[in-house]
């Protein structure tokens, strides 16, 4: 078995009635996704809520414009953020991967935040160096 080429990520800047980014993960086919209020956070053990959110098409990873008033998401959305990523641990609980963006780089964690919620996580970002 051959591995994939290396699994592409999109942060989505998204002008909504309530402004949030769009954290995409390129996975099985389809983009998993997570609405993230406060953006990805930037420095280590800061910790952001994501909460899961339905998948979406591959075809959304390029996507930028505008959804028209009435449809799911309405508002303005662009790209705040692109590359690649290595997956390290993926299951129920917890999804640990390195990104390779323009902007936002370095080992992040997503844990279930099952106290909040069925589609709650948190997302922090790791030590320098993967630890």
């Amino acid at each position: 078995m051959t591995a994939d080429p290396q699994p592409r990520f999109v942060l989505h800047n998204h002008a909504a009635r309530h402004h949030h980014y769009d954290f995409r993960l390129e996975r099985d086919g389809v983009l998993k996704s997570w609405a993230v209020p406060k953006g990805l956070p930037e420095k280590t053990g800061e910790r952001r809520l994501a909460i899961a959110v339905e998948d979406h098409p591959l075809e959304y990873i390029i996507f930028q414009g505008t959804i028209p008033e009435g449809q799911y998401g309405a508002g303005e959305v662009s790209i705040a953020d692109e590359g690649w990523y290595e997956p390290l641990i993926w299951n129920e609980e917890r999804i640990e991967i390195v990104l390779h963006g323009t902007i936002f780089s370095g080992k992040y964690v997503l844990l279930r935040f099952k106290k909040a919620g069925e589609k709650e996580w948190i997302i922090l970002k790791g030590k320098a160096g993967g630890g």
